[in-house]
């Protein structure tokens, strides 16, 4: 069985592009600069079921994922986050946060509903990301 993105994942965001180990994703919500990173590796739940290589690899690339959307958007702060109580396949939140966001300064998960982004805008901004991420 190979790897397979989770359904509501596939509802929700737009692909940016595969790093070694995960799928980067930009959540359709125009109120969060919002990426996900999804390990790709089949029946994947948890951060401890990954090989011992693959937790750091996966630590690895949320630095840099988190590191590059931090300097293109200016962010306050950066949230980090691997919650799985809806979507249970294993996948992490990293979300550029500002002091005048709708939401500052709780959680985003259910502060305000997502405003998805006009289709221009998002595919303009995926591969910006895209362009960020790989080079």
């Amino acid at each position: 069985m190979a790897f397979e993105l989770h359904e509501r994942l596939q509802a929700d965001t737009i692909e940016v592009c595969d790093l070694e180990l995960c799928k980067v994703l930009l959540m359709n919500d125009e109120n969060y600069p919002w990426l996900i990173l999804v390990p790709m590796r089949e029946n994947t739940r948890e951060v401890h079921q990954l090989f011992k290589d693959e937790q750091y690899k996966l630590m690895d690339e949320i630095s840099h994922v988190s590191a590059v959307l931090e300097r293109f958007t200016e962010a306050d702060k950066m949230n980090i986050g691997a919650l799985g109580n809806m979507v249970h396949q294993l996948h992490v939140h990293v979300i550029a946060r500002f002091k005048d966001d709708p939401a500052w300064p709780n959680p985003v998960w259910g502060a305000k509903g997502a405003r998805a982004y006009d289709e221009e805008h998002l595919q303009a901004l995926a591969q910006s990301l895209r362009d960020k991420l790989t080079n």
